[in-house]
């Protein structure tokens, strides 16, 4: 083992597979030493990679292993926040992958374990962690856009492949959108922006409530029609609760608006990184498609007046955003380009184990902390219950108090 290095364990192989040339590049401060999956096939993946791992298929027994400092948990969302609280219980830091809970009552006990233990708790929420968030985040925190008034921000990602195994047997992504009508996935739309509106931070501003609506529910059904026939049960629309396309507006306490979409069932392209970003002193657009440039206008920086004077002045123009990357660059982009360039989500999957690592080296709150990750992982329950209610407003919680 290699000395003082943090002793990490994988739980849920299939997708914390993602994470293991991650892992190679905190060589010295990171060691994998364990992996927890029930599928013998995913572990033997791992003892390939890692022979010295310890290998469990049973997630009692891993937190008994006294070797192991912290767990990385890459598991069905549904079981996030029960197994975050048993680690943390048996004395394990944690980091999560998102959504850290899917109901208020474990968004409170997750919160109550991490405050009672002390240990540390992050949530992967690798989109708070792409250049151009990072950056633009950095931008902000110099002032560049003035007050933000507006923020758009989307999730559109078309996975019904990835809710049913070949037998057509629903997996809990299928569950997810067969018993809950709501924004169900929030965390990589809203991260971002709670980080640009400095969301749960001193001096900054909170969320106050939200109004969630759905489409009709189509996609899901015709998916399954196709792919299984009329005799399976998803080939009815009925049989789907969550509507093709959702829409939640969410007003914090000072007065921004925050448009959140979210879609994974509808035909289209990917759309990985959908923000806007509306300042009384400028304005961002990320792209719309693969091979877009996001572009930005910043007042007195780029060309033209908005709006265009009387006297002559030329309109206002869009620049490209890396226009400004030689001076606005993230420094933690500046300083792990290379290392982050090579991992997955556009550098985040890197950037979340070396923040995760660095806040307990250093023993202090991680860049996502337990109270973004409840906040932001609330807007499931608080969506569903707003849509059941006829699109009502609903407020949010303050997990601090």
């Amino acid at each position: 083992m290699i000395k003082n290095a943090i002793r990490l364990a994988v739980v849920g192989g299939g997708r914390g597979a993602y994470f293991s040339n991650c892992l190679a590049r905190l060589k010295g401060r990171m060691e994998l030493v364990a992996v927890c999956d029930n599928q013998i096939e995913v572990l033997g993946k791992w003892k390939k990679e890692f022979p010295t791992a310890s290998a469990y298929n049973d997630y009692e027994r891993l937190l008994e292993d006294p070797s192991i400092d912290a767990v990385f948990l890459a598991t069905p969302l549904f079981i996030h926040a029960n197994q975050a609280v048993q680690a943390l219980r048996a004395g394990k830091h944690v980091i999560s992958e998102v959504i850290a809970a899917h109901t208020l009552e474990d968004c409170w006990e997750l919160v109550k374990a991490v405050e009672q233990t002390g240990l540390t708790y992050m949530m992967a929420e690798n989109y708070c962690y792409t250049r151009s968030n990072m950056m633009l985040q950095n931008m902000l925190q110099h002032d560049l856009f003035g007050e933000l008034v507006y923020a758009e921000c989307g999730y559109t990602h078309d996975i019904r492949d990835l809710m049913h195994d070949r037998d057509g047997n629903l997996t809990w992504r299928g569950r997810l959108v067969r018993d809950y009508n709501g924004c169900t996935y929030p965390t990589h739309s809203l991260g971002p922006v709670a980080k640009w509106l400095r969301i749960n931070r001193e001096g900054g501003d909170e969320l106050e409530s939200l109004v969630t609506v759905t489409s009709k529910s189509r996609a899901a059904a015709s998916y399954f029609n196709e792919h299984f026939g009329s005799e399976h049960p998803g080939s009815d629309s009925s049989y789907w609760r969550g509507g093709d396309a959702t829409v939640t507006l969410i007003r914090t306490k000072k007065g921004a608006l925050i448009a959140l979409k979210y879609d994974i069932q509808s035909s289209r392209p990917h759309n990985m990184n959908h923000y806007t970003l509306q300042g009384t002193q400028g304005a961002y657009l990320s792209p719309r498609y693969e091979g877009e440039e996001p572009v930005v206008w910043l007042k007195d920086k780029s060309p033209g007046r908005s709006p265009a004077n009387h006297g002559g002045a030329a309109h206002a123009e869009w620049q490209n955003f890396s226009q400004y990357s030689d001076k606005w660059e993230h420094p933690s982009w500046q300083r792990w380009a290379e290392e982050a360039s090579s991992s997955g989500h556009g550098g985040g999957d890197f950037f979340v184990l070396e923040e995760f690592v660095s806040a307990i080296e250093e023993g202090r709150s991680p860049d996502v902390d337990v109270y973004d990750a409840v906040t932001w992982s609330s807007v499931f329950p608080l969506s569903v219950q707003s849509v059941s209610m006829g699109g009502v407003p609903v407020s949010f919680v303050n997990f601090k108090k």
